[in-house]
């Protein structure tokens, strides 16, 4: 009398479950990388062969009008510093990225790196690479 067994093991494994995790993961991803915007103020920076690898805690830009912005948020050239200390006085080691388009005159730039000279903060010239 043969005796079989009634359990068999499928030695088969399926893909489905695996494939759709990767699918979701790739769509999470792709949203959150849109997402990410580090400077959506549209400037034309001067070009450079260097780059600083130096991480900014605060980023100020001026476009080609004039208009100084705080990170995101646009702020007057008189509020500029008051609204910097703030936002450094608590910071080790406070950097500043000034992000100022190639039309800007000189003197507005030469502002921002007075306002960090007197707060003894450091300034890092955004560029543009060649």
């Amino acid at each position: 009398m043969a005796l079989s067994t009634r359990n068999k093991v499928s030695i088969q494994f399926s893909m489905s479950g695996m494939t759709d995790i990767v699918f979701l993961l790739l769509i999470f991803f792709m949203l959150t990388s849109t997402l990410i915007a580090p400077n959506a103020i549209k400037l034309l920076l001067p070009k450079s062969s260097t780059q600083t690898a130096a991480k900014p805690l605060v980023s100020v830009s001026i476009t080609a009008d004039l208009r100084y912005y705080l990170g995101q948020k646009s702020i007057s050239e008189t509020q500029l510093e008051p609204a910097l200390v703030e936002e450094l006085q608590y910071r080790e080691d406070p950097t500043i990225s000034l992000h100022a388009d190639k039309s800007v005159p000189i003197e507005h730039v030469v502002k921002v790196m007075n306002i960090a000279r007197n707060h003894k903060y450091k300034v890092i010239l955004a560029t543009a690479p060649e």
